[in-house]
């Protein structure tokens, strides 16, 4: 493990939440105002709009011209590698369907992580102005006042957040079956859109917990850290640490996160196998 001074952290945090605040006032510009000639279908079902484009290079240009040796890893662009221990991890626009369709929910979400190990998370909400962000070791916070995942003793008193599978139709039928018992089992259950927030709020507390299929290291990276930092458990559904190769994740309190991963184990045969 690479020992970083916490001094250097603050600053590579800092760094991110000013790249997400300038890209988040252009995703505010744009929101409801987008025409079809600035969205285009990537894969079926799976949306970019130039809005995602001018927002990771605003990104990229402010990580570069703070870091210019740093690696980075963003949704929209190839990966630019080189032999730095730095990689950051962006995803300009968390929940490109909601903004296509002008529903409020999507964010900005932007990880550094260092020798392999998540160090720094920012998740920023540009319409509520909502800055989640966490440094390991540190802890999380919510606009700069510490947050911590639910206290709740058990699925009946806890909403669930998940995401459906539309990239891995054939998992369908899985899903729905998992998504039934955890129905009969949870408070309620939601789906929001947008895999970085639903994260956000599951280390805010406000989700007791949160699982989802086939995400994107992008997608999820800045959130992970979010839940670790806020004391929660983040795990792939073998109840290991490959969350960000298999993109299969279940986060939350240590209770609500244990009964997740029971129900999705018991009711998908092959999840060892993703």
């Amino acid at each position: 493990m690479m020992k970083v001074h916490p001094n250097t952290l603050a600053a590579y945090l800092e760094v991110a939440k000013q790249a997400a605040m300038e890209a988040g006032d252009v995703l505010k510009k744009y929101f409801r105002k987008l025409d079809a000639s600035m969205i285009e279908e990537k894969a079926a079902n799976d949306f970019v709009t130039d809005v995602d484009r001018r927002s990771e290079q605003i990104i990229k240009n402010h990580i570069i011209t703070h870091f210019s040796d740093h690696a980075i890893l963003a949704e929209e662009s190839e990966t630019q590698t080189n032999t730095s221990p730095f990689l950051w991890i962006i995803d300009p626009l968390d929940g490109t369907a909601n903004y296509i369709h002008g529903v409020p929910a999507f964010a900005i979400s932007i990880a550094l992580e260092i020798k392999g190990e998540l160090c720094v998370g920012i998740v920023y909400d540009p319409i509520k102005d909502d800055i989640f962000s966490a440094v390991k070791g540190q802890g999380a916070s919510k606009n700069g006042k510490p947050i911590h995942v639910s206290l709740q003793k058990n699925l009946n008193d806890s909403l669930i957040a998940t995401g459906f599978p539309f990239r891995k139709k054939n998992i369908v039928d899985t899903y729905v079956k998992i998504f039934r018992e955890l129905l009969n089992h949870a408070s309620d259950m939601r789906r929001c859109g947008s895999a970085s927030l639903d994260l956000a709020y599951t280390a805010d507390g406000i989700f007791g917990g949160f699982f989802e299929y086939a995400l994107s290291p992008w997608d999820i990276a800045a959130g992970v850290l979010l839940v670790q930092e806020a004391g929660g458990i983040t795990t792939d559904f073998n109840g290991k640490n490959n969350y960000l190769k298999t993109g299969n994740i279940i986060a939350g309190s240590k209770i609500i996160h244990n009964e997740l991963l029971k129900i999705i184990q018991s009711n998908d045969p092959n999840y060892f196998e993703k």
